[in-house]
């Protein structure tokens, strides 16, 4: 093992095991009440909320005191590279695999899928294995009575082998500031496609989907909701429009509200929650809301999606950690999601903070949808999704290299076009429509749309080529280039991972391109 690859193993492992400092040292836990370590993305008001609430129902349902310790690390998909780095850690050294923290809560059921999956290490020719999630399986009376069918517009509510239980739902959408959209001219947003408006430039808030999960998540909903082309096309736009990229998606919310941006990319519950958070605070200053903040799912465009809560392998608590996840399940812990701070109806609501997420069970959205905050029955809505599992393994390579690696090019290359006297202008408050240079006929913007719009031509094996633009390439490509498939054919520098080599060359491209529009509008 070489000296980096040593250090960040080390690091994985210290940070992993601050959990049983954690447990040890909690403020608030009495070092005789049982605990269980709960590593999380989610927000301190949620870890509030929960914490108190189980704590309560454990004391209720089991007659014993219990408490919940939080570790939060990072956000998703940085929590789940640490704990495939720790596992893969413990396979290598032949120790029992986890022993650190009982839950996962929180995240996606993208990123608890990928951790339901064995992984793999090979020690003295010999291979070890293990997941990071331990399957839990739940009586199914109990999961009927609760979610009923274990489906929502094609995604599952929970896994059927007990690696992951749906604890709450999220729907993907744009948070945006009525203030600043109304001197721009710009209207609310209605459609993924109003993140490409022209007027927009400098004012659209966007994240890096290799940080972020549910990020991630929202940029698969555009390409699967718009197509591949399209949705790149909205997508690269989007971050045109964009001043930075951001590592966090709970910053956007934050910036659109304090008016560095418009708008943006956001999950439900980040969107809904800060818009909560601007009404509690005005409301404690003795002033009238606003109402600047809003979250908008876009018509017939969103998904929605499980939010998990999870067992990890070697748990040194797992009853504990088996009632927390059946404590997420019950209407006890699905009323924290959506009725009102201070509910006294039939069962109790959030003491201290308005969550504003989708509960995720039926039992819950059917005995109490009316009387929720904002009403929404997610059964209802929900639609289903093409099926495509290729898009989302391209997303982070892609939107890196062709987005963030080069970044003031691709601002400069859509000032320019925008700037174009034959690009569409859109009217004060009217939708801008998504121009595609197929659908102009001036030749300069349509050579300048043409190159902004490029992908990457890959080399294939028997000296073929396979253009990263056409979505009947995705599935070769992936298991090719992404997958290493094609490793024993030359197609990518010896030693060079093709993830990393895919996004020099779209970076590499961006340039390129960049250099033609610049040629082009100075002719």
């Amino acid at each position: 093992m070489n000296l980096s690859r040593f250090l960040i193993v080390a690091f994985i492992v210290v940070l992993v095991s601050l959990p049983v400092i954690l447990r040890r040292h909690a403020p608030g836990v009495d070092a005789g009440v049982p605990s269980i370590v709960v590593i999380t993305p989610h927000n301190e008001q949620i870890r509030h909320e929960f914490g108190r609430a189980f704590a309560r129902w454990h004391e209720r349902e089991h007659g014993t005191p219990a408490a919940v310790v939080w570790s939060t690390p990072g956000g998703t998909s940085e929590i789940r590279r640490m704990l495939v780095a720790s596992v893969e850690n413990d396979l290598l050294s032949g120790k029992p695999v986890g022993g650190d923290a009982d839950l996962l809560f929180g995240g996606g059921s993208y990123e608890f899928d990928l951790l339901s999956k064995p992984i793999t290490v090979t020690v003295d020719g010999q291979e070890r294995s293990a997941t990071v999630l331990e399957p839990v399986v739940l009586p199914e009376g109990f999961l009927n009575m609760a979610y009923g069918d274990n489906d929502i517009a094609g995604n599952r509510l929970y896994a059927p082998d007990g690696a992951w239980y749906g604890a709450a739902l999220s729907s993907f959408g744009m948070v945006y500031n009525a203030r600043l959209l109304e001197p721009l001219g710009a209207p609310a947003p209605a459609r993924w496609q109003d993140l490409a408006d022209p007027r927009l430039s400098g004012w659209v808030a966007m994240v890096n989907p290799s940080q972020s999960g549910s990020v991630a998540t929202a940029f698969e909903t555009i390409l699967r909701r718009c197509g591949w082309q399209d949705g790149w096309r909205i997508l690269r736009r989007a971050a045109a429009n964009a001043r930075t990229i951001a590592g966090s998606s709970s910053r956007i919310p934050v910036e659109v509200a304090d008016g560095e941006a418009a708008i943006g990319v956001s999950i439900d519950f980040y969107g809904r929650f800060e818009a909560q958070a601007l009404i509690d605070d005005a409301r404690a200053a003795g002033k009238e809301p606003d109402g600047r903040l809003a979250f908008v799912d876009p018509v017939g465009e969103t998904a929605i999606d499980a939010d998990p809560v999870a067992m990890l392998r070697g748990a040194p608590n797992p009853e504990l950690a088996r009632r927390f996840i059946e404590f997420c399940i019950s209407d006890d812990a699905q009323a924290l999601w959506q009725l009102p701070r201070g509910y006294a109806g039939r069962i109790a609501g959030p003491e201290q903070y308005e969550l504003r997420r989708l509960p995720a069970t039926r039992r819950f959205i059917g005995r109490f949808v009316t009387e929720t905050i904002d009403g929404i029955d997610p059964f209802a809505i929900a639609a289903p999704l093409s099926k495509d599992s290729n898009m989302r393994s391209f997303i982070a390579p892609l939107f890196s290299g062709l987005c963030i690696d080069h970044h003031k090019s691709l601002r400069a290359m859509w000032r320019k076009i925008i700037e174009h006297p034959a690009y569409p202008k859109p009217a004060a408050g009217e939708h801008a429509e998504l121009v595609r240079a197929e659908e102009v006929s001036d030749p300069e913007l349509k050579a300048m749309l043409t190159a902004f719009d490029a992908m990457p031509v890959l080399p294939a094996p028997g000296g073929t080529t396979m253009a990263l633009w056409d979505p009947a390439n995705l599935a070769n490509l992936r298991t090719g280039w992404l997958k290493g498939g094609w490793k024993d054919d030359g197609l990518w520098p010896a030693g060079t991972s093709p993830v990393i080599d895919l996004r020099r060359r779209c970076a590499a491209l961006v340039e390129e391109q960049a250099l033609a529009v610049d040629q082009t509008a100075t002719r």
